[in-house]
């Protein structure tokens, strides 16, 4: 519940907050994360919405999110942009949706704003409803191996946990395991600080 407010309280300038790391950072790596995927596609944490101008052509679009002001600002985007995607309110942790719904599922810096206790729930989630064989794609942050910018990044955690409730170090590729996931790939598509993690049930 504290997340959810957290959310509902910076809903409307989320974007704006985000906009100079939309457009320096996260924009040239949306479409990235999409390529390669069909069918049935659940967009875990789907937000404001930033990632449907990136979804696969063709695809059944789903994306779920605890904070109905948040997906308030995605349902504006839907319109503006007639993308075709259903939007569910609902915890990551516990979804509605039966056994292996969708063909892939994607999460975009999801696992950052997830504290550990709530890593291995979620992916135990993310799995259940993912068909056997199909890929969850993973997107977050890392703390960088350079001083300089390992330093700045320290710098900015504070913040980035007051504002976001995020973190830079969840690790999230530990948690694999406990919930029947195996690592295909760690692509880093930012330097060393932010990386797709690709899985597939072990």
């Amino acid at each position: 519940m504290a997340k959810s407010a957290k959310y509902r309280s910076i809903a409307r300038l989320y974007d704006i907050l985000d906009l100079p790391f939309e457009y320096a950072r996260y924009r040239p790596l949306r479409p990235k994360i999409w390529i390669g995927l069909t069918g049935r596609i659940l967009d875990a944490g789907v937000g404001t919405g930033r990632n449907m101008a990136y979804y696969p052509e063709g695809a059944e679009m789903v994306g779920i999110d605890l904070s109905a002001a948040m997906l308030r600002r995605a349902a504006a985007r839907k319109q503006r942009t007639a993308t075709e995607v259903e939007l569910v309110e609902g915890d990551i942790i516990a979804t509605s949706f039966p056994d292996n719904t969708f063909d892939a599922v994607v999460a975009t810096f999801l696992f950052c704003v997830l504290a550990p206790e709530l890593q291995s729930p979620a992916l135990v989630e993310l799995a259940r409803v993912c068909k056997p064989g199909g890929e969850i794609r993973i997107l977050e942050y890392a703390i960088s191996g350079n001083p300089i910018r390992r330093f700045i990044m320290r710098l900015w955690a504070p913040w980035v946990r007051f504002a976001y409730g995020a973190a830079f170090d969840r690790k999230t590729e530990r948690y694999l395991p406990t919930a029947g996931l195996r690592l295909i790939e760690t692509r880093y598509l930012h330097g060393d600080i932010i990386k797709l993690l690709i899985t597939r049930h072990a």
